[in-house]
């Protein structure tokens, strides 16, 4: 069986699902319900060369940290996921590579995209549940 026929639709559907509702939450500014798709001790890195957050109160506290930056400024972004490639690990949680792109958009302005990246998840699923136990995030332009 190739890597990319060992997942199920089923389970691949469930997966999307997940990530509309975590994405969703990041866009609208809820930091804790975002952290609360990670494990306890979650790993969260999104930047590049940053130190990761780790657990739910660390990642709370980091996208606080990150979204000052737009503090007066009216902006609204929306991260998209895409291509989401799964594969099963032998622990039984799943390797998921996916394209992202963020768009950001201000009053009466166009949309912009930027960054692109590269999404690195380990997503744990247990008793139906889906959680994600790390995240490392590549951007394009640093290549």
């Amino acid at each position: 069986m190739s890597e990319h026929s060992a997942v199920t639709a089923e389970l691949y559907a469930r997966v999307q699902h997940f990530y509309a509702h975590q994405m969703q939450a990041l866009d609208a500014g809820r930091f804790e319900d975002y952290a609360a798709t990670f494990t306890k001790d979650g790993v969260f890195q999104h930047s590049p060369g940053a130190e990761p957050a780790v657990g739910r109160d660390g990642i709370v506290a980091e996208l606080i940290a990150f979204h000052r930056r737009f503090d007066g400024d009216p902006v609204r972004r929306r991260h998209w996921f895409n291509h989401i490639a799964l594969a099963p690990l032998a622990d039984g949680s799943l390797r998921s590579t996916v394209y992202a792109l963020v768009v950001t958009v201000r009053p009466g302005g166009r949309p912009e995209i930027a960054p692109s990246c590269l999404v690195h998840d380990e997503l744990v699923v247990e008793e139906g549940a889906i959680e994600l136990r790390s995240r490392r995030i590549e951007h394009d332009q640093m290549f």
